[in-house]
């Protein structure tokens, strides 16, 4: 129980001292490279997001997305990557390899597509190196450049405007 506390206390003060430190890189060129950071345990679809990468024209060696599972048990291994909390230490550093090349990837935008308020999936938001983070409404602001107010069950109102957003950024034609 104390473990668990030091964790999150831990993980917290990374997290706000990450924000703290975060320049955000703007440019108006199109992107290239799209990044997905999804909870399989409250959205595991993950075909909308290949189909929307292909809308958008990212080429799938550009695309990555990785998913997320409090519950190891679920076993949503629906992208084949899917990470747990045993791949994180006591200091919120990433133990695995495959996770962390994603969090190095510089990836044009990264779309953050979870809405609960599991510490472990934003400090992997904060992680990341995107240029620009995109997100559904959570409790902190602060993790996403670009914040869509919608529900997770709604992915067509997300997709309509992320598509909007994106357009005016002149990320996509």
């Amino acid at each position: 129980m104390i473990l668990k506390v030091f964790k999150e206390k831990s993980i917290k003060k990374r997290i706000n001292k990450l924000l703290a430190e975060r320049v955000v890189k703007s440019d108006n060129s199109a992107a290239k490279t799209l990044g997905v950071l999804i909870n399989m345990d409250a959205f595991n679809d993950v075909a909308v997001f290949e189909k929307m990468a292909m809308e958008i024209k990212i080429q799938p060696n550009n695309f990555k997305i990785i998913g997320f599972s409090v519950n190891k048990k679920n076993e949503l291994n629906a992208i084949g990557t899917c990470y747990y909390l045993e791949d994180f230490n006591r200091n919120g550093q990433v133990k695995n390899v495959e996770l962390q090349s994603f969090l190095d990837y510089d990836f044009d935008i990264l779309i953050n597509y979870y809405a609960e308020d599991i510490l472990e999936l934003k400090l992997l938001s904060v992680l990341s190196k995107a240029k620009l983070k995109i997100g559904i409404l959570q409790q902190d602001e602060r993790i996403n450049d670009l914040i869509i107010k919608t529900e997770l069950k709604d992915f067509k109102v997300f997709k309509t405007e992320l598509f909007k957003y994106l357009t005016i950024l002149n990320k996509i034609n």
